[in-house]
């Protein structure tokens, strides 16, 4: 299948990319950012977030509240202690920023740190969340989840997994749109409040996502439901599980693929693009 071509407007310009452009993950957390257990300082973080755009990450989302399966909210005054200096560093230094927040407060104090994207796991229900996006003109991500962070895996149900995350997200980024948002990215949300077949049933629905005109991320990597696939325990060792499901999802129609691993995901990349014979033949 040959790579789509995309574009997502951003208030500083535009973005275009062929195939899938990645977005590297900086979750700047203490139990997710490295296993000291502790929270990283600003330049730590910045430095990493450095590292992911050099390695080949075209936007770099950064989040100050985990979001993995039984975590709890994080307060608002210690989210944006964590992440407003981190983007602001970035931004100075040339990177593309989206925040990865379901606190409109948070958002808006992103966006005017010089974050370009918010990246919304709760499906930018909140019209609160839609008026920050709308006044800074900035895109948003709308994403699916079923339920919360803290209780979304026990036990999620759909009668049409598809069919429902579908309706979920045409409807969220129409109103988002109707709103004065720009743009809408869709995520279908793997991991969020679904089962191993709902995760697979989504994967495989990539290009009917893509077919409604919104750009669609995907975001598998290192999740549980690869993990149940390969039986590899450790997310950490879930890479070429991981690789293998966003290749299938950017020859879909992906235009986004959220990754931990950004190097390897843009090696993968570059040969699939060669194969498909879009770059030059050294």
């Amino acid at each position: 299948m040959t790579a789509a071509h995309h574009t997502l407007p951003l208030p500083r310009g535009a973005l275009s990319w062929r195939g899938a452009g990645l977005v590297g993950v900086l979750n700047v957390t203490p139990d997710s950012f490295s296993e000291s257990g502790r929270q990283p300082t600003t330049a730590e973080a910045v430095a990493a977030g450095l590292r992911l755009r050099d390695e080949g990450a075209l936007i770099v989302d950064v989040g100050g509240e985990s979001t993995r399966p039984g975590a709890a909210s994080v307060p608002l005054g210690e989210e944006l202690a964590r992440v407003v200096d981190v983007i602001e560093g970035l931004t100075a230094a040339g990177v593309v920023v989206s925040v990865d927040t379901r606190k409109p407060e948070v958002a808006a104090a992103a966006l005017e740190a010089g974050a370009q994207l918010v990246n919304d796991v709760g499906g930018l229900r909140d019209p609160a969340m839609l008026e920050a996006c709308a006044t800074a003109g900035a895109p948003a991500v709308a994403m699916h989840m079923q339920g919360e962070p803290a209780t979304m895996q026990r036990a999620p149900r759909y009668a049409d997994v598809v069919s429902e995350v579908e309706a979920f997200l045409l409807e969220r980024a129409a109103a988002a749109l109707a709103a004065g948002v720009p743009a809408v990215v869709i995520d279908p949300g793997l991991g969020f409040g679904k089962e191993l077949g709902h995760n697979l049933a989504l994967v495989r629905a990539t290009g009917r996502l893509a077919a409604h005109g919104h750009p669609v991320m995907v975001g598998a990597s290192r999740k549980s439901f690869i993990g149940r696939v390969t039986g590899v325990a450790e997310p950490a060792a879930r890479l070429p599980g991981t690789l293998a499901v966003h290749l299938w999802a950017a020859a879909a129609g992906a235009a986004l693929l959220r990754v931990h691993d950004v190097a390897a995901h843009a090696q993968a990349l570059a040969a699939w693009a060669a194969v498909l014979g879009e770059g030059e033949a050294a």
